[in-house]
């Protein structure tokens, strides 16, 4: 089981440096929307990388720090990095979002594009940790990550009295997400019988299936990647990472939607919110609006916003 107190101690470490995001209540569709694109860099990655690295030792972080990111880990990595005076190297695929890329350089951070998917530049950056003695910061596999990102849970648990009466519906890529709010709704203090009850569902493209193969069939051999809108979700799980245990133990259910899905749930979060979300935030929202997820309430985590601006204005204007 994964210690809460590792989650109520991120909470503490962060909080002077993250922005606890808004719960909307849709009462219509009987929705709470959790809006992390409104989290500074934009996404929810913030907070377990300003974690990890605010937990490092002073001779750790004189080493320097090294991560692999589609975009929002690296700008997380990037802000967390200048908190403690050093510069960041972010491994990044050659295909990775540009706009997500010239971010992670305003922050401050070195990027260094890697030929390939995320899989190829996780593997360099972990490589280059491995030679260089820097500390690595992995996007999901790292319990102090982990930690940072079930501070969301705890947010909602704190902010919503009928949490234990909802289905939590949670976008999964690598893990870290999906099983920080595992580990934060199951084992708060605050009435642990009712929270063990709550259903937690986590949602993928169908174009890159990593975890949700894993979660099924126990391994992600076999499983093909296509290019895919939400590239935050993509690339195959590091063998071994501490989310697979977590997300077998916390995980009610895994589904997955399809990219014209993701799409009308990025239109839609416009439509009715006027909330620009990026596609990997759009997958949660995308598996209520098919009826993949039909309990009510549900609670969303909408991830991040960090979309291209063409990309999402040609999703608005209906030419996608």
């Amino acid at each position: 089981m994964f210690p809460s107190i590792w989650i109520e101690e991120a909470q503490k470490r962060i909080a002077p440096h993250i922005r606890p995001t808004p719960l909307q209540h849709d009462e219509e569709f009987g929705l709470y929307i959790k809006w992390e694109n409104k989290q500074l860099t934009g996404s929810f990655k913030l907070r377990g990388a300003v974690n990890k690295i605010l937990s490092l030792q002073p001779w750790e972080i004189e080493r320097g720090i090294v991560a692999a990111s589609a975009g929002n880990h690296g700008q997380g990595v990037a802000l967390a990095a200048s908190l403690v005076g050093v510069k960041a190297i972010v491994f990044a695929s050659e295909h990775a979002v540009p706009s997500k890329l010239e971010a992670i350089r305003s922050l401050g951070a070195e990027v260094r594009l890697v030929e390939g998917g995320y899989g190829e530049a996780e593997n360099a950056g972990i490589a280059f940790a491995a030679q260089s003695g820097a500390a690595w910061v992995s996007p999901y596999n790292d319990g102090q990550v982990i930690a940072g990102q079930g501070t969301i849970g705890w947010e909602i648990i704190q902010s919503l009295d009928q949490a234990s009466n909802c289905t939590w519906v949670v976008p999964a890529g690598g893990g870290g997400l999906i099983a920080g709010i595992g580990a934060a709704i199951k084992t708060h203090p605050k009435d642990t019988a009712k929270l063990c009850l709550m259903k937690l569902v986590g949602i993928q493209s169908e174009a890159s299936p990593f975890l949700h193969h894993i979660y099924h069939h126990g391994t992600q051999v076999g499983c093909h990647e296509l290019p895919s809108l939400a590239d935050g979700l993509a690339g195959p799980v590091e063998e071994g990472s501490l989310t697979i245990p977590l997300v077998r133990r916390y995980v009610d259910d895994f589904r997955l939607v399809s990219e014209s899905e993701i799409i009308e749930a990025v239109r839609f979060a416009w439509q009715r919110y006027k909330e620009r979300i990026e596609g990997s935030a759009a997958a949660a929202l995308a598996a209520v609006l098919t009826g993949k997820i039909s309990e009510r309430p549900a609670v969303i985590i909408v991830s991040g916003g960090n979309i291209q601006p063409e990309v999402h204005q040609h999703i608005i204007s209906g030419q996608l």
